[in-house]
């Protein structure tokens, strides 16, 4: 039976479909934006960072920040299908449901290998995942007279940063390349190895760009060249700092607070960055995402973003399917 709640689900997301029927017609290629949440800030309205592609039936995760298995399930797409996983960056609002994603595929049965692809560390984070997960792994093993092991699922693969675009993986559904963006400035990168990249998914039937976070990039316009739609984060700067100061003085960010706030301003992309560079790469659809902040009317970033881009202008939302 259903209740009042899953009604108003219902309702909702029978509205999305009648606002983008375009993007829903006779396409083997869903976009089902499954966290919408800028940064690692936790609320009830918004799941932090993730996406999901379903090409012909078989899903292909971006991103996978805290919420995101349970998205999946409200999704309707099978956790347990998930064979392909593909990470900007290593910030926790990108990764922190990694763990309970693939601790859930093996406490469920999944026998076959997913692929979690990422920049530097991505190797050793799922490594991390598999030591994390360890003790249900031996208390299952025992008990449950489990065959498979974890370590012999899940293995990260390393994608080189770069400035030129490079092959990541391909099947016969979908070719995957990527390319470095610029969420990691110059100074920072002289210090630590690890890098951030965007992606670009390229189907029979669409071609889908997800820009991680990063500030403008002329190397994320390179790889959006062309595309249908291009998935880019968004922060609406006008205003942020009178929220931001609130939740300082809540006693977030108490170690530097002006360090968290100038990694804020200067590596992510203003709305109308986005719209500057969707209009660069010439793609047909812009789709904000990563917001911040969470609670502005939608007519405040298309607004910004119209500034430079005239093509169709879409403020995403979790579970929104494109």
């Amino acid at each position: 039976m259903l209740n009042r709640r899953r009604l108003l689900q219902c309702a909702v997301l029978a509205s999305q479909y009648a606002l983008f029927p375009k993007l829903q017609a006779a396409s083997n290629t869903r976009l089902i934006l499954l966290g919408t949440q800028g940064g690692p800030n936790v609320s009830l309205q918004r799941g932090e960072t993730a996406s999901l592609l379903v090409i012909n039936d078989q899903p292909y995760l971006i991103d996978c920040g805290y919420g995101t298995l349970r998205a999946l399930i409200q999704s309707g797409v099978n956790y347990l299908n998930v064979g392909h996983i593909f990470l900007t960056h290593l910030h926790d609002d990108h990764n922190a449901d990694l763990p309970a994603l693939l601790g859930h595929q093996w406490t469920q049965g999944r026998i076959k290998a997913t692929k979690v692809f990422g920049p530097y560390g991505t190797d050793k984070l799922v490594q991390a995942v598999n030591l994390f997960n360890q003790a249900n792994t031996d208390i299952r093993t025992v008990d449950e007279a489990r065959s498979v092991q974890p370590k012999d699922l899940f293995a990260g693969t390393v994608v080189k940063a770069s400035a030129e675009i490079i092959a990541v993986f391909s099947n016969d559904d979908v070719k995957v390349t990527a390319i470095e963006n610029t969420h990691f400035p110059a100074e920072s990168k002289a210090k630590i190895p690890h890098r951030s990249l965007a992606y670009r998914f390229d189907t029979k039937d669409r071609s889908i760009v997800f820009s991680g976070d990063t500030a403008y990039s002329d190397n994320l316009v390179k790889l959006a060249h062309g595309a249908d739609v291009l998935v880019n984060e968004a922060i609406e700067k006008e205003g942020y700092r009178a929220i931001y100061d609130k939740r300082v003085a809540a006693g977030a960010y108490a170690d530097n607070p002006e360090g968290v706030w100038k990694h804020i301003m200067g590596t992510h992309s203003s709305t109308e960055d986005a719209g500057r560079m969707a209009a660069a790469a010439g793609v047909k659809t812009l789709v904000l995402n990563h917001i911040i902040p969470p609670d502005l009317d939608d007519s405040v970033f298309i607004a910004s973003a119209r500034k430079a881009f005239s093509g169709e202008i879409i403020v995403g939302k979790d579970q929104m399917v494109l």
